[in-house]
């Protein structure tokens, strides 16, 4: 059947279309020159116009293209239009058949993958968007046709939401299945541990992610978390113990966690390690040789002998090395320097060698040569950085003499060797789950070693569990961006954030709280607190108020009540500690810093040395230009980890916390806990 435009249409209209045919399953529109195909299952709709004295048919196409045919006589156009309207709807009721049919296979399939007993991994939602996308190019009907047709239009809908939006989809079934799962498993929760985990603790250990960070404040019962992880991958047959690895900074926490995992799973094939012990096990395994773990790593004494005796030979026979080491110490770290032969002044170098320590701790770590280490450092530091490599070069190349000279490794050589194991192949990995305990502690060198595990292995999930709130330990090399952007290095996954404390009352967490996240770098959280506290549960109290507190604390501290006092350093312990057992027997006083006591809690505790200047708190910058070159780049917040470790000191507490500070030069963080409503006494 055809439709032609009348000569004078033809004439009139100057239109490069002035013919119709219907097809099989299609029509052609031409022209003396032109000529085009519309396949049915291109049409989207056909409109019929009349104009002033002649038809006009319209053909609406995707990317909201229109092809017209102008010129035609109304009565012949309104009868081929009908005839040509009724071949497309019923080549379109045949072809949405064809298109229920493959819509309702893919809604199964979509269900067969939601309806499985396990979580949905964000990784897997690729290959099922993938799949819609592949079975929506194969269906017969033009995409933006299928929703006009009731047996395909509940089903398309069903497949468009996950097509468009998987992410909340995705996250949604995940939320039901874990319901259902934290019911049915009620008697597993409720034991794994000594006590029933709370919700965001069991939906933590739930969580399949291929890269899942927990975020877990003070107190709100991290090592339950792991514990109750590694039986959940158990029970649930998702791993066989020595699929597990289980990862902690020490080893003293390592040994900590065997114990839990013992005494709650009954499970000892499970066994946590620390980096250097994972290295070791996959260098030995990967290279049949046992390394040996170098004696000047434990041998303080050795280990700084060594660098002093190396430093003197270095400045005894280079006046040019001598004259810099003179300038480094006297310029950047404004010490005053004797005059003459500095470097055989005993005090001077003690005090040199810790420095000494450090920098080339960080020079290992960083593991390339002196001229990649300078690369890596911004220009503007780069000229003086190099001058200080150098004189650190003789100290370096003495290091790895003695190291050789005793056939051992280093600590930051164990990592450097496994890691390259690793990417050479010659270690099979093991470990299909690897759990993290205390992540925001963790170095880009350590972050590397998991990164090489997870390439050697692609089916190896990351489990971190950690606090970018308790982040303390930039100066050994700690990267807090491997936790705040956790995601960036590790790899889509999901966040959860286990909300509740069991240490410290609503006032005190309201406080340190409020506190640490005056740092807009920190991770937004949730901290919930079980029992209220009072308005005197973090009090400012000046210095000279210690001993009275001490009195007032005899008077309703409990024996077995723990008091602990903690400072910026070890220096800063109070000389009246040494008559406490006397004067106050039964007060349970304990002493440490700051740092030290991560991990600890007590019923009460005391914060010393809320001042400024000289061994202050926030302590003053003191970093050379080799902590700003090798060292993570830090955030830029005023005293951003001094202020972390002030809320470390805050919520070791249970019960209440004194801030002493001295009242002639007080503490920058005095007027910040002010603003945050925390009372000043005048008395203990």
């Amino acid at each position: 059947m055809e439709l032609k435009a009348t000569s004078m249409g033809k004439r009139l209209a100057q239109h490069p279309y002035n013919r119709v045919r219907l097809l099989a399953a299609g029509v052609e529109v031409s022209g003396d020159r032109h000529e085009y195909l519309i396949p049915f299952n291109q049409l989207l709709n056909i409109a019929c116009k009349r104009g002033m004295v002649w038809g006009e048919l319209e053909f609406l196409l995707p990317d909201e293209k229109v092809v017209r045919l102008h010129g035609t006589e109304w009565q012949e156009t309104q009868r081929f239009f009908h005839y040509l309207q009724h071949a497309w709807q019923q080549w379109s009721e045949e072809m949405s058949e064809v298109s229920a049919e493959v819509l309702a296979a893919l809604e199964q399939e979509i269900l067969a993958f939601t309806q499985q007993d396990r979580w949905l991994k964000r990784s897997e939602l690729s290959a099922v968007k993938e799949s819609i996308t592949r079975q929506f190019s194969a269906l017969p009907l033009p995409l933006a046709r299928i929703a006009e047709f009731d047996n395909c239009r509940e089903r398309w809908e069903f497949c468009q939401q996950w097509l468009d939006q998987g992410e909340t989809a995705i996250r949604q079934r995940n939320r039901e299945w874990t319901s259902k799962i934290l019911s049915d498993y009620h008697e597993f929760f409720s034991t794994v541990e000594t006590t029933p985990l709370n919700p965001s603790q069991c939906e933590a250990v739930v969580n399949g992610e291929d890269a899942l960070l927990v975020l877990a404040g003070a107190g709100s019962g991290k090592t339950s978390v792991l514990v109750a992880r590694a039986g959940w991958l158990l029970k649930r047959k998702l791993a066989q113990p020595d699929q597990i690895l289980l990862l902690a900074f020490g080893r003293q926490a390592a040994e900590e966690m065997n114990d839990r995992i013992q005494t709650r799973l009954g499970e000892s094939a499970i066994q946590a390690r620390t980096f250097h012990a994972l290295a070791l096990h996959i260098i030995r395994e990967g290279s049949n040789k046992q390394p040996v773990i170098s004696k000047l790593e434990s041998d303080s004494k050795a280990r700084r002998q060594l660098l002093i005796e190396t430093w003197r030979e270095q400045c005894n026979s280079k006046k040019a090395q001598a004259s810099g080491w003179r300038q480094w110490l006297q310029d950047e770290l404004e010490w005053e320097i004797p005059e003459g032969p500095f470097w055989q002044d005993d005090k001077l170098a003690q005090r040199i060698a810790s420095r000494m320590e450090r920098w080339l701790g960080l020079m290992r770590m960083h593991g390339g040569a002196q001229a990649a280490m300078i690369a890596d450092v911004a220009e503007a530091q780069r000229d003086n950085f190099s001058k200080r490599v150098k004189l650190m070069a003789p100290l370096l190349k003495a290091w790895k003499s003695a190291l050789k000279e005793e056939g051992a490794v280093d600590f930051s050589g164990l990592i450097h060797q496994a890691i390259a194991i690793l990417e050479k192949g010659r270690f099979i990995s093991p470990w299909k789950h690897i759990l993290v305990d205390e992540f925001q502690d963790i170095s880009p060198q350590r972050a590397a070693l998991l990164t090489a595990l997870r390439q050697q292995n692609k089916r190896t999930s990351l489990y971190a569990v950690g606090d970018d709130w308790q982040a303390i330990y930039r100066f050994s090399g700690a990267e807090m961006s491997l936790t705040t952007a956790f995601h960036h290095y590790f790899g889509d996954g999901d966040r959860c954030v286990l909300d509740t404390t069991y240490r410290f009352n609503e006032r005190i967490g309201e406080i340190a709280n409020r506190f640490v996240q005056q740092n807009p770098h920190q991770l937004r959280k949730p901290l919930n607190s079980l029992s209220k506290g009072n308005k005197k549960s973090v009090t400012l109290l000046p210095q000279e108020q210690l001993e009275a507190l001490f009195d007032k604390l005899s008077g309703y501290a409990k024996p077995h009540e723990r008091v602990l006092l903690l400072a910026r350093y070890h220096h800063l312990r109070p000389s009246i500690l040494d008559k406490a057992k006397t004067r106050w027997p039964k007060l349970q006083l304990d002493f440490m810093t700051i740092h030290a006591s991560k991990g600890q809690q007590a019923d009460f505790v005391i914060v010393l040395g809320l001042h400024q200047g000289r061994d202050g708190f926030p302590a003053e910058a003191r970093e050379s230009i080799m902590e700003q070159g090798l060292l993570p780049q830090p955030e830029d917040f005023p005293d951003a980890e001094e202020r972390r470790l002030a809320y470390v000191a805050m919520t070791r507490a249970r019960q209440q916390v004194w801030l002493m500070f001295d009242k002639d030069r007080p503490s920058a963080f005095v007027e910040h806990l002010r603003d945050l409503g925390v009372p000043q006494s005048r008395k203990a």
